[in-house]
């Protein structure tokens, strides 16, 4: 198996590696659950804006050109997911079809800045004292992207099947399904407390 190989299928285990990283899926989860199958284009562009935002500072910090503690960065990564969730409850259904940019774009390129900081102690023990991060840093990425694009997949043959098939409520699913995921990232902020 190639390096990039190998470094791509990294990648893509570490997002669907549901035991260390449901914290990850979770967020993927807030960040869809105001979105059906008929909105996948904008779930693309959020997914790959997290991705954006996730490969920057996952770079830089694996690069050790910045540094964060380890504690605060545990605590951040449910704090994002609580704050993405809560932000779906207070969403009015009409504004999700507008064609201006939704908060949750922001979201998933600001808080995808948070969460690559969480991977960089991961990967930089991958590549030990490597001085060609580029391309197990680009497959690493793209392993997470193809990663969370099956979690999207997964999340929209469930809500396609829940709203277009049993006739569950589009707010009714967006309610329970971001007020379950907020309860989640509130325990984890609660165990993960550094201060």
């Amino acid at each position: 198996m190639s390096e990039f190989a190998l470094y791509f299928e990294l990648g893509r285990e570490h997002i669907l590696d549901y035991v260390n990283g449901y914290d990850h899926i979770l967020f993927v989860l807030a960040l869809c659950a105001v979105y059906l199958v008929r909105d996948w284009k904008k779930i693309l562009i959020l997914v790959t804006a997290f991705t954006i935002g996730h490969s920057i500072t996952l770079a830089l910090a694996t690069l050790e050109i910045i540094s964060v503690k380890t504690e605060l960065i545990e605590f951040l990564i449910p704090l994002t997911i609580f704050i993405t969730a809560v932000s779906n409850l207070f969403r009015k259904e009409e504004a999700i079809g507008k064609k201006h940019l939704p908060i949750n774009y922001f979201f998933a390129l600001f808080f995808g800045l948070i969460h690559g900081m969480g991977f960089s102690n991961y990967l930089r023990a991958l590549l030990g004292k490597s001085h060609n991060i580029l391309s197990p840093l680009l497959a690493f990425n793209l392993g997470l992207e193809l990663g969370q694009i099956i979690v999207v997949i997964i999340f929209l043959v469930i809500s396609y099947i829940l709203v277009d098939l049993v006739n569950v409520q589009r707010r009714d699913w967006k309610m329970v399904l971001s007020s379950a995921i907020a309860g989640i990232a509130f325990i984890l902020m609660k165990d993960r407390m550094f201060f």
